[in-house]
């Protein structure tokens, strides 16, 4: 047995799911309503190809013949990361009988159809029936795959290899130490004026700053696209097609903005992927929370940098020339304003944490059978108020507001706040290694921050796990230090505390 072998029927599952992907990314943004439940069949049908490809008898040869100690060892590096992978996806989706599958992908196709009519209804009711029956089937799943201490480790593991429920609490009690005192800090300083944000920008104007933002930080628009959706994303269809969205709003520019900065560095990173990992398993993110700290980074630690407005200023003022009443650093103290907010996506740096925080424990809540779906409104409105002391007006801004659960997607919360994390540390390594890059982004110059991420993170795809990948780059393993300094130095400058 040849690993060529391997390679060229890894290659036929990877274009089924390059099939997959485009219809999944048409059900989000193109497709018709009254499409929406039979394209959930072909993408259900689909899925089931892939997922039997996956845990077929010819996988499974491979997985034991390339697994044998005396073949292992003779591999490369790179083959042996690739075998690794595939026996790591395969042992987890054999645990779950294919039919069974299906109807979770058609379920969850469904569910997310159902999701955003409940959603601009603000009705739960309608939507709740097929998220009972989406968290049925995870539920099931957990126990097929199996778990040491906590049924939520089995998902977690899904979108960030080796990181444990435990873990994640740990992480969330040394953040709550720093950030909740901070946040009580902050209140008595002097605070931003974000009234001169507030206007109407027309939608097609709002497109051009997307482009124009994108075009500066290298998106490759011959290898992708930028469509309108409910909920933004980023999908990598394939080799050269790595796709993202955002969503206009004619009251607020700043958050297709910023989501398409967000979009536009989970981009970025699938677009350095080394051509040599074509159609191989390493040809992805290293994980969901690698993915997110470089999307996170570009949102944050660039595109709301004083640096970056320095240059960037301009170009705002004249697409939108109400701007040029005001001064950059005016723009930039609006656009950090930290106050208690409903929206995750529209949350800022200072409190996003706790709106993760909110989710990490209804999802291990849920999974753990101490509440039930019928519970989420409630049970979601009450921590609103505990974390963020906010009240929740309806439905549609409170528990419905996320797409990940239509999905199936649980697990997937907690790496946004370990993005935010792995962002600041590898920030912090990029700055010693590049001593005058702020004065680079100053200048406009973010190519050689994109090729820095590209040298240390995004060629590497998958090659490593997280906790390898971030002592590679930083020297140390993730530590929630790094972050936490951050916040404090930005916000308290902003805010005029003297610390």
């Amino acid at each position: 047995m040849e690993i060529k072998e391997f390679y060229n029927y890894y290659a036929e599952i990877a274009k089924y799911s390059s099939a997959y992907a485009l219809v999944e990314w048409d059900m989000r943004t193109k497709m018709p309503p009254k499409a929406a439940m039979d394209r959930a069949e072909v993408a259900g049908k689909l899925a089931r190809t892939i997922f039997e490809m996956i845990t077929s008898e010819k996988m499974a040869a491979f997985v034991e013949y390339f697994n044998r100690p005396r073949i292992n060892e003779k591999l490369n590096e790179v083959d042996r990361r690739n075998i690794y992978l595939t026996t790591k996806e395969y042992r987890r989706a054999s645990s779950i009988p294919p039919e069974k599958f299906e109807k979770f992908t058609i379920a969850c196709s469904k569910g997310e159809s159902v999701w955003q009519e409940a959603k601009a209804e603000s009705n739960f009711k309608k939507f709740r029936p097929y998220l009972e029956e989406i968290v049925g089937y995870l539920k099931e799943f957990v126990e097929y795959y199996g778990y040491e201490k906590n049924k939520y480790d089995a998902l977690l593991e899904g979108y960030e290899p080796s990181m444990t429920t435990e873990e994640i609490k740990r992480i969330i009690e040394g953040l709550k130490s720093e950030l909740v005192p901070f946040i009580k800090e902050l209140s008595s300083g002097k605070k931003p004026d974000d009234s001169i944000l507030k206007g109407t920008f027309d939608k097609a104007s709002q497109e051009r700053l997307s482009r124009e933002v994108l075009e500066l930080m290298g998106y490759d628009f011959q290898s992708g696209r930028i469509d309108e959706t409910v909920h933004p994303f980023t999908t990598g269809i394939g080799n050269g097609d790595v796709r993202i969205t955002t969503n206009y709003h004619l009251d607020d520019m700043t958050s297709a903005l910023f989501s398409t900065m967000h979009e536009g560095g989970h981009a970025l990173y699938e677009q350095g992927i080394s051509e040599e990992y074509k159609w191989m398993p390493v040809h992805t993110g290293a994980s969901m929370g690698i993915h997110e700290s470089q999307s996170r980074t570009w949102e944050n630690l660039v595109g709301r940098s004083y640096e970056f407005w320095k240059f960037f200023f301009p170009k705002l003022s004249e697409i939108f020339p109400q701007f040029k009443k005001i001064t950059p650093e005016e723009f930039y103290k609006a656009i950090n304003i930290t106050k208690p907010s409903l929206i995750r996506i529209e949350a800022d740096e200072v409190t996003y944490n706790l709106h993760i925080m909110v989710r990490f424990e209804i999802e291990e809540s849920l999974i753990n059978d101490r509440i039930k779906v019928e519970d989420l409104p409630d049970v979601w409105n009450q921590k609103m108020k505990e974390y963020l002391n906010v009240d929740v007006p309806d439905e549609a801004h409170g528990v419905l507001q996320d797409v990940h659960w239509s999905g199936g997607q649980f697990g997937y919360f907690p790496s946004y706040m370990l993005g935010n994390l792995y962002a600041s540390q590898f920030f912090s390594a990029a700055k010693k290694e590049i001593h005058d890059l702020e004065s680079q982004i100053s200048n406009g110059n973010l190519k050689i921050f994109r090729e820095w991420q590209r040298e240390k993170i995004h060629k590497f795809g998958a090659m490593y796990d997280p906790k390898d990948l971030i002592v590679r780059v930083s020297g140390e393993p993730l530590n929630h230090k790094y972050f936490v300094n951050y916040i404090k130095e930005k916000f308290s400058k902003i805010y005029g505390i003297h610390r």
